[in-house]
């Protein structure tokens, strides 16, 4: 067998099966699969939190930030909805024009779900004010109230990412002064967060692998599933 071949066939598995987890869920309701819970939380000593016999999975903390409006956007927004969220930086040349082409997707394929958000985070936060946001948002098509673009101060954007989700995000500038590319300036991932209602992480994605972005879509609607059976239980 050919590498070109098994490659092809690792690809179709990597798109086919989270279509088939759907339908099969749509079809039999979600005793059959459930989507898991990312990074327990630790204790200081390194140890897992238990509560019972289960353990204590990480949620995203409060947070209060502003969006491209202007308008403070808090943590309280996100309750009781399933979001997407990223991080980027509108001068970026590099990963974040296909992040935020991923996050196009999102929107689109769920802009009749009101219980679906997408939130960006600037990890260049003094350049990147509500009106650059606003300019953003717009060359990206966002839509109100559908996909929120955010800043802040550095401090609070930087441990929201690394404390929160778990994401390494750094200014490069704060230790190398000699650096001038932009794209080279600030370091952040290319994953987009899957986040359910009550705060938890429930799928980690490359936003850049056009697979990858295919699985978190099945994913959000396997997610839709779970709830819609968890209020109208059988």
């Amino acid at each position: 067998m050919s590498k070109n071949f098994k490659k092809a066939g690792i690809l179709i598995a990597i798109l086919v099966i989270p279509a088939f987890i759907f339908i099969f869920l749509k079809l039999f309701g979600n005793n059959y699969y459930k989507l898991p819970y990312f990074m327990p939380e630790i204790d200081e000593h390194g140890q897992v939190l238990m509560k019972g016999t289960d353990t204590v999975f990480h949620k995203i903390p409060d947070f209060v930030l502003t969006d491209q409006n202007g308008n403070q956007f808090s943590s309280q927004q996100t309750k009781g909805k399933i979001y997407v969220a990223d991080f980027f930086f509108t001068r970026c040349g590099t990963i974040c024009p296909k992040l935020s082409s991923s996050m196009i997707r999102v929107q689109d394929l769920f802009a009749d779900s009101p219980d679906v958000l997408m939130v960006s985070h600037s990890v260049d936060p003094n350049h990147d004010t509500p009106e650059v946001l606003k300019a953003y948002a717009k060359k990206y098509d966002a839509k109100e109230g559908k996909w929120y673009f955010l800043t802040g101060t550095k401090k609070s954007v930087y441990d929201l990412a690394i404390k929160g989700y778990k994401l390494p995000v750094a200014d490069a500038s704060e230790y190398d002064k000699s650096i001038k590319n932009i794209d080279e300036m600030f370091i952040h991932s290319e994953k987009l967060m899957l986040i359910d209602k009550e705060g938890y992480i429930r799928g980690i994605y490359d936003g850049t692998f056009n697979a990858d972005v295919e699985r978190l879509i099945a994913e959000i609607k396997v997610l839709q599933e779970i709830y819609k059976d968890q209020n109208n239980p059988r």
